[in-house]
Formats: structure tokens, C-alpha cells, sequence
């Protein structure tokens, strides 16, 4: 049986491979970069506020059976990035002071900044762009929620991850002699060893036969490198990349490889040298992917169709006033050069005013500007102090206000 913190992984990993399903485009003609991890928490801590077809909604897209408790799940997520070598996690909330909080809710939260929305869309943008660059170290350096004065929430998370290759690789020229990147000269990475099995083949996957080379860094982090058939979809080819390193599909090591092009990219070959010793010779393209996402574009994989449905809210565990999401967004940067590789992302969700208000009460406007009198009263007596009539007021200077 699963542990909680497994089954937690196992969700995160579930997201990345539905989210990779519309993240990357037919043709995959632009590059992308995203992380469930940083949307998963924030996923559970809305569905520990929500109720109704939102609430199923988020539970579904968590993969969480109905017993188990959303929050907890949030927390469990983020207590295990922190945990991890080489990850820096955090999780803001900035609310309207004039938005009641239910505390139960608040005080379940990660331990992370608590901030005030001001409505002055100026303002209130300084504030969360310093917060997302102060947890990327400049990466992300903008918060991906829009801001303004109907904004009356912020649920944002952060995540930095870095490493250095246990073995580095060599810079040279790449420059491809056949597919999409054929003749463009790249910068390439290279790099031999004698592990032969940091290289594996996964030779009956849902996107048929993929590659996964093994890239270790030095703080127990390590990039797996996916590559498929041509002509395979890459959405297809990243969306399998989970369950082949979770271990549900079966992968042939690399000193297992039979002779010829067991796998995409591969060959297998005898060679003369100086000693017997076997050789892995990898080589890749260096790489800086930058990309920003909105979540509600696709809304079904994280259970969002009905949470963004104004007309009535749906986070009652959250605040007694009504809410739904306005906007999911996500801001994303990584890099895999010779020494090591470094990504960073912003997650953030706008909570907005929802529903058309039930209750009825008495709004009363008064404008005295036309000539008007006053009168200046003892409180205790009632005797009248001064009495005046107003017909020249003041003029306003000139100059702005």
C-alpha cells in the first residue's frame, strides 16, 4: 500500500502528464516548460474551501477518494518540496482587508507570506512581482495574476530548483544532420562515461518506444532527457514519462541493448580502444525555456470548469463572501546547460467577487454643492453656537491632487 506522501507524488505526477497533454501544441513547434508541482497544492488547498460541483471537480482532477483531506494534501505537498535538496518552496496568500477569512481554513495553510490587496492595481503589482522574483532569485521576475481593484484574492505558490551535474558536460558545436534542427548550429553538450545504464529504452509505451537518459546531479536531483519515435507527438512522448519512471511500463538498461538502434537516438556498435571498458557517449542541445500558461485555457485537467463560474461562489470554507476563480496562471523558466540545470515557477490563482448579491440594504448619498447653511450646536444644551450660509466656497488651486 501507497503511502500518503507516495500518493501525493503519484497525483503531482498524474497532473504533469494531463497537463503535458495540452501543454505542448500539435507540431510542438514552440518549446515549453511547466510544473505541476507548484499547481498541485494549490489545487488541494482551494478544494479544502470549496463545495459543490467545484469541490468535486478539484477533488477529481487531485485524484483524491472522498475521505481523504484536501488541505493536508496541500501541506503534505509543499512540506515534501521544502524537504528536497536543491528546492526552495513557498506559498503567499494576499487577501482585500475587507475579506473575511474562516480562520480554520487560513490557519491550514503552509507557513508562507500573508499580504494585503489594496485595489490600487499599481501597487498591489509591486508587491506580488517582488514576491515572485524574491523566490525565483529573478527568474520569474513578474507574479502571473493580473491585478485590480476586483481582485479579492491571491493564492500564489513558488518553486526554485537547481543543480550541478555530478559530470559535467563539454561545449562544442552541434549541428544536426537530419530532422527539424537539421544544419542550424546549436551549442551543443557532450559528455562519456562508463555507466552504461544511465540510458534506458522503454520500447512499448502509449507513444511507443521512448529513450530516457539519466542526467545525475550532485544534491539527488537528476534530469531524465525523453526522446521518441519522429513523427510522435511530444505531448504524447512527455505525457508517458511518468508512468515510465514510476515503473509502469518496462525499460531495457543500456548494457541490455541489443546490437543496431535499439531505441530513438540510440546505436549500439563495437569499438576499438585502448581498454574494454564499456563507453555511453551522450550528447544534447543546451537549452533556456521560458514559458507562461493559463490554466483556465484548458480548465478540465485541474478541475476548474466550474470554480470559474461567477454567477454564484463556491469556496464557502474559504471566506463567507462569495468567491471564484478569476484567474490561473503560471510563469516558468528552465535552463540545462554544461554545469547543471535550474528551473523556477510562479503558480498563481485571483480570487474575484462571485454570485449577484442576496442581501438588501439601505444605501443613502447626500451632496451639498449648491448654496447651503449651517449651524454649530452645544451637544449637551443645544444651544446653537454659529449659524451660516454658503454661497462662495472655496476655491480649489491649481495645481493636481
Amino acid at each position: 500500500m501507497l503511502t500518503g506522501a507516495e500518493e501525493s507524488i503519484r497525483s503531482v505526477n498524474a497532473l504533469t502528464s494531463a497537463w503535458a497533454r495540452v501543454a505542448v501544441g500539435p507540431g510542438a513547434g514552440r518549446g515549453t516548460a511547466f510544473s505541476a508541482a507548484t499547481v498541485q497544492p494549490l489545487l488541494a488547498l482551494l478544494a479544502a474551501g470549496a463545495d459543490g460541483a467545484a469541490r468535486d471537480e478539484l477533488r477529481g482532477a487531485l485524484g483524491l477518494p472522498g475521505s481523504a483531506d484536501a488541505g493536508e494534501e496541500g501541506r503534505r505537498i509543499v512540506e515534501a518540496l521544502r524537504a528536497a535538496d536543491g528546492v526552495d518552496a513557498a506559498v503567499g496568500l494576499w487577501t482585500r482587508q475587507d475579506l473575511p477569512l474562516h480562520r480554520g481554513w487560513e490557519a491550514g495553510l503552509p507557513d508562507g507570506v500573508r499580504g494585503a490587496l489594496t485595489g490600487d492595481p499599481e501597487r498591489d503589482r509591486r508587491e506580488l512581482d517582488a514576491w515572485a522574483s524574491r523566490h525565483t532569485r529573478g527568474a520569474v521576475p513578474t507574479m502571473p495574476a493580473p491585478a485590480g481593484p476586483d481582485l479579492m484574492m491571491v493564492l500564489a505558490g513558488a518553486l526554485l530548483v537547481r543543480t550541478e551535474w555530478t559530470m559535467p558536460f563539454s561545449e562544442s558545436r552541434l549541428i544536426p544532420e537530419t530532422g527539424p534542427w537539421e544544419g542550424e548550429r546549436l551549442v551543443g553538450l557532450y559528455r562519456a562515461g562508463h555507466d552504461l545504464d544511465t540510458l534506458r529504452v522503454a520500447p512499448d509505451t502509449p507513444a511507443g518506444p521512448l529513450t530516457l537518459a539519466e542526467v545525475a546531479g550532485n544534491n539527488g536531483l537528476d534530469v531524465h532527457l525523453l526522446l521518441g519515435d519522429e513523427g510522435v507527438a511530444a505531448a504524447d512522448v512527455l505525457a508517458a514519462g511518468p508512468a515510465v519512471l514510476a515503473g509502469d511500463y518496462a525499460t531495457v538498461p543500456g548494457s541490455a541493448l541489443p546490437y543496431g538502434t535499439p531505441g530513438p537516438g540510440v546505436t549500439v556498435a563495437d569499438a576499438v580502444g585502448w581498454d574494454t571498458l564499456p563507453k555511453l557517449r551522450l550528447s544534447t542541445a543546451r537549452f533556456t525555456v521560458r514559458a507562461e500558461h493559463d490554466l483556465l485555457a484548458h480548465p478540465e485537467p485541474f478541475g476548474l470548469r466550474t470554480a470559474t463560474d461567477r454567477s454564484s461562489g463556491h469556496f464557502p470554507g474559504i471566506s463567507p463572501f462569495p468567491l471564484a476563480v478569476s484567474s490561473a496562471c503560471q510563469g516558468m523558466t528552465a535552463a540545462f546547460s554544461a554545469r547543471g540545470f535550474e528551473a523556477a515557477a510562479v503558480t498563481a490563482f485571483g480570487m474575484a467577487a462571485a454570485g449577484v448579491p442576496a442581501q438588501r440594504s439601505r444605501h443613502v448619498s447626500a451632496r451639498f454643492d449648491r448654496p447651503f447653511g449651517f449651524l454649530a450646536v452645544h451637544r449637551a444644551s443645544g444651544l446653537v453656537l454659529a449659524a451660516g450660509w454658503v454661497t462662495e466656497p472655496d476655491e480649489a488651486p491649481d495645481r493636481p491632487w
